[in-house]
């Protein structure tokens, strides 16, 4: 296999850096423990100087000569130091060293034909700015959203992509607008929990060949326009008041069969009526006792206004 040969056992073929191979994909947990312990095979990594052509050797040789004759002033240049939730990626004459990322701890390095580059493995928050959507049914929202996000893997995040952070924010700006243009408006205010998961599948996947894996998106806020929220607010209020007026609706039309029972129940036994009444009697005397009411019976007046028609 020549140098420049791309071999890869993952999920699929990425074309990589001259002379270095992708990485067999283990999953997010596998990929994050095998960068952990340095354990990364990349076939075209250098290996024991080889390969690296005369100049390489020369170079390689000179550096060490330096490093001796500068002892031990050259320790505090050579040897380097990473924390804990760092990794550092080494480029030896612009080649990956074997081993992938080092670190944590302490690590060497040599002098101007070595650099290398620090990778930050804690999670990162991104906070999506506002983003003018034109959702599914023509209507124009405002939606903010963070997007929570970590280095699964130092090395392919420093040798896939020329900025994983950057990439990373920009394409969730792109997906957040990309997947509510393809919703209506109700779905976006009722179901964020489906779209946020959607999305985090979405942007895992893409960002998976640059070492990044998306832990978790939430969609913050939805502002609608003023005029929008009037309308709505006015809708609303019209449905309810739409839903008071049949409620009160029904209750009539119950108490009404509900009097029309009662006054087929009177009907059928005439001192029913004269309970009824005393009861009446017995609740107005606790609340109004000063009251006196009189019931005279209609029965009784129509009597009277007979014999004066006669």
């Amino acid at each position: 296999m020549s140098q420049t040969d791309v071999k890869s056992t993952g999920s699929g073929d990425q074309t990589l850096l001259p002379g270095m191979v992708r990485q067999a994909t283990m999953g997010p947990m596998g990929a994050a423990a095998r960068d952990h312990h340095n354990t990364i095979n990349l076939e075209g990594a250098d290996e024991n100087d080889s390969g690296i052509g005369v100049c390489g050797w020369i170079l390689t040789g000179l550096s060490w000569v330096l490093v001796l004759a500068t002892m031990p002033f050259s320790f505090f240049v050579c040897f380097k130091v990473v924390q804990e939730y760092e990794r550092a990626v080494i480029f030896r004459l612009g080649r990956l060293l074997q081993g992938g990322s080092r670190g944590p701890g302490i690590f060497f390095i040599l002098p101007c034909i070595e650099s290398y580059s620090k990778v930050d493995l804690r999670t990162s928050v991104f906070d999506v700015p506002p983003q003018e959507v034109l959702t599914k049914d023509s209507v124009t929202v405002s939606v903010d959203a963070v997007v929570y996000y970590r280095v699964s893997n130092a090395t392919v995040s420093v040798a896939n992509v020329e900025n994983a952070h950057h990439s990373t924010r920009l394409l969730a700006q792109t997906t957040l607008r990309n997947m509510l243009g393809t919703k209506n408006l109700h779905e976006i205010l009722g179901d964020r929990e489906s779209i946020s998961s959607d999305m985090q599948g979405v942007l895992d996947d893409a960002t998976e060949n640059w070492g990044i894996k998306v832990e978790r998106v939430e969609i913050k806020d939805v502002r609608l326009p003023v005029q929008l929220q009037r309308a709505m607010a006015a809708e609303a209020e019209a449905a309810r008041e739409a839903r008071a007026k049949v409620i009160a609706a029904e209750g009539e039309q119950k108490s009404s069969r509900a009097l029309k029972e009662a006054a087929e129940v009177l009907s059928l036994a005439p001192a029913a009526l004269q309970l009824r009444y005393l009861q009446t009697l017995n609740t107005i005397s606790a609340e109004k006792n000063s009251t006196i009411i009189f019931p005279l019976p209609i029965d009784f007046l129509q009597h009277f206004m007979g014999n004066n028609r006669e």
